[in-house]
């Protein structure tokens, strides 16, 4: 049997994670991974049911109040901070302006995270934009024994694969400061895909489980603390 995550705790992780200018779920608000909207010419939109399938299964095994509906949120729009989880997906190029980039890495660094997962074209531009914001913290793959493995379901074999892409084995990538994790990359999986309604690809059965898994596993991981590397 799965673990739930009470809602006492998730109230208590969210307090402590995100004290000073806090990151949070709107007062009165459901909860939600919201979706990032950015610039360059990216389909930031691509997968209109990723994120409203995602969020029954958050709902479902984490217990939490998630919102039923996608939540698209601009840097700049001024409700960053309502949003404890910024998702983005797309298969093009993505640009970042000075300003954004600022106000992203302060939220960043204030208590959120960036989850990103590649649909299949934005790797070049993404790793570009996260080494102008993070110059001092590289990103680097997570191993087999990384707690975002174990969070909540096991995957001993790290990232599933959903889609083939080139071939490339899927890897789990995380930018780490002070040793809380503020962006984590899903590279070679395509798990949005995979949290899509099945009929659009007609994927496994399998690989749609497996993809909405690991989105739980991350969303739990983000409440359990975002840490860096396994505790020994």
């Amino acid at each position: 049997m799965q673990r739930r995550v009470p809602a006492f705790w998730i109230g208590l992780l969210l307090g402590m994670l995100l004290l000073s200018a806090p990151v949070r779920a709107g007062e009165g608000k459901c909860w939600s991974v919201a979706r990032l909207k950015y610039g360059g010419g990216g389909d930031w939109y691509a997968g209109p049911s990723m994120l409203v399938n995602l969020s029954k299964r958050l709902r479902s095994d984490l217990g939490l109040d998630t919102c039923p509906d996608d939540h698209p949120v601009a840097i700049m729009d001024g409700n960053l901070y309502e949003y404890p989880i910024l998702f983005m997906t797309g298969h093009g190029n993505v640009t970042f302006s000075e300003e954004e980039r600022k106000a992203l890495r302060e939220y960043l660094l204030r208590g959120g995270l960036l989850f990103a997962d590649d649909n299949y074209g934005m790797d070049t531009s993404f790793r570009r934009e996260m080494k102008i914001l993070f110059p001092n913290h590289p990103m680097t793959a997570m191993g087999l024994r990384h707690p975002v493995f174990s969070s909540h379901y096991k995957f001993p074999d790290g990232l599933p694969k959903i889609h083939q892409h080139d071939g490339k084995r899927a890897t789990a990538y995380g930018i780490a400061v002070e040793g809380r994790t503020v962006v984590f990359y899903s590279y070679e999986s395509d798990l949005g895909n995979g949290w899509e309604d099945h009929e659009v690809y007609n994927d496994p059965l399998e690989s749609h489980e497996a993809a909405l898994r690991m989105g739980v596993n991350v969303v739990a991981w983000f409440l359990q603390g975002a840490m860096a590397t396994a505790v020994p």
